[in-house]
């Protein structure tokens, strides 16, 4: 077993290793010294033969969801390794694999992300005195991209605020010199980041013949960040990522940029005062859902600049203050939806639970209702126009629960 555990290790040597054996996730040596530390776990020794022995530490199966987080947020990226046949059915060593990588800017675990805040990774890709620049937010499958030089990829690094970074091996000494050492940077063999592949493998992703309909075709030092990012959705098993359908690009010209040092001052997400003091977006988020509070943080960091764009946002605020009875409906409506953008991005990724099945249900009810309030208000059938309830993907959920419920009850 512990040649094994070697040879996966060897896979993954900057990450920690969750071995699966029965009802624990074990880990061995440098792994289980570190995991003992972090989560305050027993240290234990094992036999490995001629009188040596490792270090053990090791975690119940069903409650890995509960510290994984902790070693995320101390720094680490842990490799989950599987079972991946019954130990029941084989005499020999249980065949076993790497199903998941847990790194801080790739998670669907609810436990690692904020409701309120977008879990952006960022690719960098630069020439010269330019770069492009890509990021994703997995839990969501918002993806995007921009082009520019050091300063434009600097206010986009401290807009996204990513929490990790992607980087060609041999750039983070220079990175960490232009952009200070706030970032949790993962290196990547350069060929992640080719231009010719890079395009490849976005049209591959999407479908596509063509990037143009996205309004990117022209970006290549973007198209080869967003393009390190999928090799490393590959790089990490994330390879269920079809909830990702689109990528936009963000345009320098379309909103108003403002370096990190005023940001930081103007006290927008946090206070100067730290604990004690209040930020902006302390002071103003009466959102409703989870949503809502990530498009607020999302519209404070990037104010618009066009007029009509402006425009059309205070009529639709316009609309919903002058009716209070409208007003408090939406208001209802929209808190039902719950997170509905994770939840779906969670069942294209085989990682939706039951009660998020219910969730959806309920969500895209609410969606229903929305749209029927917004008939009769220009402002926001504007928007609603381009929602839709699948009712009949609701219908098959209750049904589905339905018929659930009546096998068990049998």
């Amino acid at each position: 077993m512990m040649k094994q555990f070697a040879q996966i290790k060897a896979q993954y040597p900057d990450c920690i290793l969750f071995y699966r054996v029965g009802d624990f996730y074990e880990t061995f040596g440098e792994d289980a010294l570190v995991t003992s530390k972090v989560l305050g776990l027993v240290l234990t020794r094992k036999p490995v033969g001629g009188g040596a022995y490792t270090e053990l530490a090791g975690v119940p199966h069903h409650a890995i969801d509960s510290y994984l987080p902790k070693l995320v947020e101390a720094g680490y990226k842990v490799a989950v390794c599987d079972q991946l046949e019954d130990p029941k059915l084989t005499k020999k060593i249980v065949k076993r694999g790497v199903t998941e990588l847990v790194t801080p800017g790739v998670s669907f675990n609810d436990s690692l992300l904020k409701e309120s805040e977008n879990n952006f990774l960022c690719a960098c890709f630069f020439e010269g005195d330019k770069g492009g620049v890509a990021f994703l937010d997995v839990s969501t499958g918002t993806f995007k991209v921009a082009e520019g030089n050091m300063d434009y990829i600097e206010v986009l690094l401290n807009d996204f605020s990513p929490k990790e970074v992607l980087l060609s091996k041999g750039y983070k000494e220079g990175f960490i010199s232009r952009f200070g050492t706030g970032f949790y940077i993962t290196a990547l063999d350069e060929w992640a980041f080719s231009r010719s592949a890079g395009e490849k493998k976005l049209l591959t992703h999407f479908g596509l013949e063509t990037l143009s309909g996205f309004g990117i075709s022209g970006m290549s030092m973007g198209i080869a960040a967003a393009a390190a990012i999928l090799f490393y959705m590959d790089l990490t098993e994330h390879k269920n990522i079809d909830h990702i359908k689109s990528i936009s690009r963000v345009d320098r010209d379309d909103f108003v940029w403002i370096d990190r040092f005023t940001f930081r001052n103007l006290e927008v997400f946090n206070s100067l005062a730290g604990a004690q003091g209040v930020s902006l977006i302390q002071s103003i988020d009466k959102t409703s859902s989870p949503l809502g509070a990530r498009k607020l943080r999302e519209w404070l960091a990037m104010p618009l600049k066009n007029p009509d764009d402006i425009k059309a946002r205070h009529d639709l605020v316009q609309a919903v203050f002058d009716s209070e009875e409208l007003c408090e409906s939406l208001r209802g409506q929209i808190s039902n939806i719950g997170d509905l953008e994770r939840i779906v991005s969670k069942a294209a990724a085989g990682r939706i639970a039951p009660r998020e099945v219910l969730q959806l249900s309920r969500g895209l009810k609410s969606i229903s209702k929305i749209i029927a309030e917004g008939e009769s208000v220009p402002a926001i059938r504007r928007i609603t126009s381009c929602l839709d309830g699948l009712e009949e993907l609701v219908s098959t959920i209750e049904k589905t629960i339905l018929a659930d419920a009546a096998a068990q009850i049998g």
